[in-house]
């Protein structure tokens, strides 16, 4: 696969592969415009984000086929952001696996997620294909496993049928096709005795087959990944070091929602209201930072900028930030200290100094990845805190016992933002389906709650 300027992929619509591509090898006389490399990279992890988002909050893969809803949600995506004009085809499903590849190699932890994201996706286009495509696939893994013939099906034919009973399934006929595997090559299927086991084998049906795949489509992607990862170490990021390892490098923090830069209309927001809102809508990560300006009169950079540019999006004008923040550190570094060190950074949050450019408030991934060093207070408590000061913090936030144990033990498993969506769901008791993933976010979400309480007191 080339990366090459501006030059259009010179691919015609009858090369498209019908069936799900198996991602063996990138094709190599397939161009790709650096434009491209990034923003198919972006639409496809808008969809492995989706697929996040529901095992995120403990679902299994299985159990996530029985969510229509989820499904048909990554199938929107998938048809929102992989879909490509004919007249201008170019193979961009194979093109962001193999970009994403590259960007999710590169760690142990970024190659854990990718390969559960991709094998769940895989799993899912699947069970989509016709009957004819999902036997083309299967002959393209060529298995070394032949279909059962019909004298031993009528041997276990009863076998089959006690188990397809006990576990909801159709009863096995004499058109259905079985084939024999080892078992330990479809675990999922044996820890939920959804196969006959026999002499070290199961007994897999056609309509089950997608196990069998799965498992050998991440064996696969895993070794992919490592072999990956030894040559972007190797040669990849230095030669590239200077137009695509910078790309690389900033997809897998790359947030994908709104930026909240400008507030919403109407969305304005006071001085004197500002105390108690913060108490009742900001996350976490705001709050602290608040009540460590209202404390200590002062903040470094990195919560200056945490602080400033969520306040910014939530509606405060500059004149009122100005004020606010002129308040506060004027009480430990004087007025005149302030208007000469700080109101300048200020002023260019909001672009009105420098290149003007509007800057737009942290996300939750900015927030989590970033490192806050000795008297920093910004970054994300959930990562950054110590047990015992995030469990003092969320009881101050009125989270009780039940719901915080559900939070630390997210917070055990690095699920940071599902950590701040059940201290949500928590604080204002009700759910939230889509996760936060913005401060902002979090705060429109829960003003959005409170004002609809205000409205209808019987909620």
């Amino acid at each position: 696969m080339e990366i090459i300027g501006s030059k259009r992929s010179t691919a015609k619509a009858d090369d498209v592969v019908s069936t799900l591509p198996l991602y063996r090898s990138a094709p190599p006389e397939l161009e790709v415009r650096l434009e491209d490399f990034e923003l198919f990279a972006i639409h496809r992890l808008r969809v492995l984000k989706g697929i996040s988002d529901g095992l995120s909050r403990g679902k299994k893969p299985d159990e996530m086929e029985k969510l229509v809803e989820l499904w048909i949600q990554v199938r929107d995506l998938w048809k929102a952001n992989m879909r490509q004009q004919a007249s201008e085809f170019v193979n961009k499903d194979l093109i962001s696996h193999f970009v994403l590849r590259l960007v999710y190699c590169r760690t142990e932890d970024l190659r854990k997620w990718f390969l559960s994201m991709e094998t769940t996706l895989f799993r899912h286009r699947f069970r989509l294909q016709s009957s004819e495509a999902q036997r083309a696939l299967l002959a393209e893994f060529d298995l070394p496993y032949k279909a059962v013939s019909q004298a031993e099906f009528e041997s276990v034919k009863e076998k089959l049928a006690q188990v397809a009973r006990s576990t909801g399934q159709s009863l096995p006929s004499a058109d259905d096709t079985y084939f024999k595997v080892p078992f330990e090559e479809v675990p999922e299927l044996v820890a939920g005795r959804k196969v006959f086991l026999h002499k070290g084998n199961a007994y897999v049906a056609m309509n089950q087959v997608v196990s069998l795949l799965v498992t050998q489509f991440r064996s696969h992607l895993s070794k992919a990944l490592v072999l990956t990862n030894r040559k972007w170490t190797s040669t990849i990021r230095e030669q590239e070091k200077e137009r695509l390892t910078p790309i690389v490098e900033a997809l897998s923090t790359s947030y994908l929602g709104p930026d909240y830069s400008q507030p919403r209309e109407s969305a304005d927001i006071s001085l004197k209201d500002l105390d108690q809102i913060a108490n009742s809508s900001f996350p976490l990560c705001m709050r602290h930072l608040f009540e460590k300006l209202r404390e200590d009169h002062h903040l470094k950079h990195g919560g200056r900028m945490q602080l400033g540019l969520f306040l910014k999006g939530v509606g405060l004008k500059l004149d009122d930030a100005l004020a606010f923040w002129k308040a506060e550190f004027s009480r430990k570094v004087g007025s005149e200290r302030f208007d000469k060190e700080y109101a300048y950074s200020i002023r260019h949050n909001y672009g009105k100094e420098g290149k003007r450019t509007d800057y737009t408030p942290y996300s939750c991934q900015k927030i989590i990845s970033s490192t806050p060093g000795v008297g920093d207070h910004h970054g994300c408590p959930y990562r950054h805190f110590s047990e015992e000061n995030l469990r003092a913090a969320l009881g101050k936030m009125g989270v009780g016992s039940r719901a915080m144990e559900e939070v630390m033990d997210k917070v055990r498993n690095r699920h940071y933002q599902l950590a701040c969506t059940l201290t949500f769901e928590a604080v204002h008791g009700t759910s939230c389906d889509a996760g936060i993933n913005h401060p902002n976010q979090y705060f429109i979400d829960s003003q959005e709650i409170l004002n609809s309480s205000k409205a209808d007191p019987s909620r």
